[in-house]
C-alpha cells in the first residue's frame, strides 16, 4: 500500500473504498492492528512528540482525516487521492460488516452515549452485532480492557477516546485487547448516539465541516489555531526543504 508522508506522517494513498476492502481482508485474516485518522491538529501534534508520532506510523490504516491534510500533500507536490474522514470510514465499514454478521465493541464518550450509540447503529446495521459498551470515563485501562473481555471481545473496536489517548491506548494494548481491528475515532459516537449533529451535506463537500464545527463549538478555537501553524510549517517545508 502505497504512502505519503507528510510532516513525517505517513498516510496511506487510498480511497474510502479502498480503505474500506483493505481493513475488511485484515478483519477476516484475523491480523491485530489499529487504525488513526489524523488531521492537521493531530499531524501537529506528532511534531512535538516523537512517541506519539512513532506510535501513529505504526498503524494498519493512517487515514487523511480533514482537508487540510490534502492541501499540505498538494502543496509539497506529494500524491495523495483525497480525503478519508473517520466517521466515513467507519460507517462504510460497519455496512460492510452488517453483511458478514461481525462484531461491534463501542469505547469511549460520556455514560449513556455509547449505549444510545449502539441503539441506533444496530438498527441502522441490522446484520451488525455490539458486542458490547463502555463510556470513556474508566477510573483505569484495566477497566475498559476487562469490560471488552466481558463481551467476548470483538471484530472491531471503535475507540473514541480523543487523541492522542486514543492512538496511545490502541497501541499499548494491541496484544491484550480481544479485538482485531480498532479504529481511533475521536467524538464519532456523539454523532452515531445524536448528541451532536455532523455538519450539514453542503459545508461537507465544499470541505467547510471544521468552520461548521467551530461555529457550533466556539471553544474549539484553540485547537482551530494549530491549523494555520501546520500550514506555515507545510509551505515552509516546501520552500525551504526539510522532512516532508
Amino acid at each position: 500500500m502505497k504512502t505519503a508522508n507528510i510532516l513525517g506522517v505517513s498516510f496511506h494513498n487510498v480511497t474510502l473504498k479502498e480503505a474500506v476492502d483493505a481493513a475488511m481482508e485484515q478483519i477476516r485474516a484475523g491480523k491485530k492492528g489499529y487504525v488513526v485518522t489524523p488531521n492537521p491538529e493531530i499531524v501537529y501534534e506528532t511534531l512535538q512528540d516523537p512517541v506519539f508520532r512513532d506510535i501513529v506510523n505504526r498503524a494498519s490504516f493512517v487515514l487523511p482525516d480533514g482537508i487540510g491534510v490534502v492541501y499540505a500533500a498538494r502543496i509539497l507536490g506529494i500524491p495523495l487521492a483525497g480525503k478519508v474522514p473517520g466517521i466515513d470510514f467507519a460507517d462504510a465499514l460497519m455496512y460492510r460488516m452488517s453483511q458478514e454478521g461481525m462484531r461491534l465493541f463501542l469505547l469511549g464518550a460520556k455514560p449513556g452515549v455509547a449505549q444510545q450509540a449502539a441503539e441506533n447503529l444496530q438498527k441502522k446495521y441490522p446484520g451488525l452485532v455490539i458486542a458490547g459498551t463502555q463510556d470513556g470515563y474508566f477510573k483505569d485501562d484495566q477497566q475498559a480492557i476487562e469490560a471488552v473481555k466481558a463481551a467476548g471481545g470483538a471484530d472491531v473496536m471503535f475507540t473514541c477516546l480523543g487523541a492522542p489517548k486514543q492512538e496511545k491506548f490502541m497501541a499499548g494494548y494491541l496484544d491484550e485487547l480481544p479485538v482485531t481491528l480498532s479504529c481511533g475515532l475521536g467524538g464519532s459516537l456523539d454523532v452515531f448516539a445524536g448528541t451532536v449533529q455532523r455538519a450539514p451535506e453542503l459545508f461537507i463537500r465544499l470541505n467547510l465541516e471544521w468552520f461548521y464545527r467551530l461555529c457550533k463549538q466556539p471553544s474549539r478555537i484553540g485547537r482551530m489555531m494549530k491549523l494555520p501553524l501546520f500550514l506555515l510549517i507545510v509551505i515552509k517545508t516546501r520552500l525551504f526543504g526539510g522532512k516532508k
